[in-house]
């Protein structure tokens, strides 16, 4: 949501204000169509900074791996977390080949120019050179920079994510170029604001975000740990009484909803993120069917719960899709890996039984003391082994 006063030639005196609500699936085609309201509003230059207002925030670096992405990172599953953010809190760059011998063209994903630096190049190959470009994001004084080199083969452009050191600033530089692009000019910067809500005087652009059971749906097929990690702090925004000052504050409510079922006295899990991408989250094979029991007596919720898991045979990873007919077929789960400290492998789900009806399973395979780190692929047979002797049997 932008508010903002709009003045009967055009001018915003002040600050243009984009509102988050902690939507985890807001993405540049969203901000497209906010630009373009704000454009269609009349507004023609804005005196003041381009404001990005997230619900809560700001918050500390959850583990290791987002502590060290405050600096710089190559990859998009380490995004520091922000109740407002773009693309998954990630840089969403196009890179599109040229001609042979000549740089790649870099842009933000949806056309608009890069808001940031980019050091370097990308150059175009021909149709017999190996593709081997790369990308990383590092920053100085909370400025980004991306950047890049290698070469790229030629053909479509290729969309690549890096994780954004600030997403709410990063929400706040695109949107803020989109409108430039469209004519739009601007006195100040961009900035994000945190605290109370900012007063306006109207709402000049607004989208929704996508329903709950989508979002659900994404985060499981896809494995996204920002999405489980923004939805377990809007769950604590919503019930606790203060927004969450942390994602491990968060958590605990997470871990306090799967014991809600269970007899007086039982004790949460042990849980610092709602994603697992914390290694101390510590959650038993027993207390995971036991979640997946109640939720399958959940009338009312279990159809979107049970829609976001994967059918092995349609899985948008290749080590899923292999073994037998009835593995790719007549089950439905989500995985979990991780391999620092020591390699874990999580699988749980539903199984079809022969007679129609419905079986919760759970299976870890962890690496320990002698053995740190079992082969994914090794992991990965033994559980479509147990598998496979349960539906033979039923």
């Amino acid at each position: 949501m932008i508010n903002g006063r709009v003045r009967d030639d055009g001018k915003i005196d002040g600050d243009l204000i984009l509102n988050g609500d902690g939507d985890a699936t807001l993405d540049h085609r969203d901000l497209w169509t906010l630009a373009g309201q704000v454009r269609a509003a009349g507004v023609r230059s804005v005196s003041g900074d381009l404001v990005a207002a997230p619900p809560f925030g700001p918050l500390g670096c959850d583990n290791m791996d987002r502590c060290a992405a405050l600096l710089s990172s190559d990859s998009t599953y380490d995004v520091p977390l922000s109740g407002l953010a773009v693309d998954f809190g990630a840089w969403c760059v196009e890179v599109q080949p040229t001609s042979a011998g000549q740089p790649a063209q870099l842009r933000a994903c949806g056309g608009s120019a890069l808001p940031i630096a980019v050091e370097g190049s990308i150059n175009t190959g021909s149709a017999k050179s190996k593709e081997n470009y790369w990308l990383s994001r590092h920053t100085k004084d909370g400025v980004d920079t991306l950047r890049v080199g290698g070469t790229v083969s030629p053909g479509d452009r290729r969309e690549v994510l890096r994780a954004m050191s600030d997403p709410a600033l990063g929400a706040a530089l695109l949107l803020r170029q989109m409108l430039r692009e469209l004519g739009v000019k601007f006195g100040g910067g961009a900035r994000v604001h945190y605290g109370p809500p900012v007063q306006a005087d109207s709402t000049i652009a607004k989208v929704n975000g996508l329903a709950l059971r989508e979002q659900l749906g994404r985060m499981l097929r896809y494995s996204n740990n920002y999405i489980a990690d923004l939805l377990t702090l809007n769950i604590a925004a919503a019930r606790a009484p203060q927004p969450p000052r942390q994602l491990g504050e968060a958590a605990a409510i997470l871990a306090g909803h799967m014991v809600r079922n269970a007899p007086a006295g039982t004790k949460p899990p042990t849980l610092y993120s709602g994603s697992g991408l914390t290694p101390e989250n510590a959650i038993s094979a027993d207390e995971m069917v036991s979640l997946l029991q109640t939720q399958y007596r959940d009338a009312a919720t279990f159809p979107a719960f049970y829609g976001g898991f994967v059918v092995p045979g349609q899985a948008p990873f290749a080590f899923l899709r292999g073994g037998s007919r009835d593995w790719r077929e007549r089950v439905a789960l989500k995985t979990g890996t991780m391999n620092d400290p020591v390699s874990v492998c999580a699988v749980a789900g539903y199984l079809r039984r022969r007679d129609g009806g419905w079986m919760a399973f759970a299976i870890l395979v962890n690496g320990g003391e002698k053995r740190k780190h079992v082969p994914l692929y090794k992991a990965m047979e033994a559980i479509r082994s147990d598998i496979d002797d349960l539906l033979d049997r039923y």
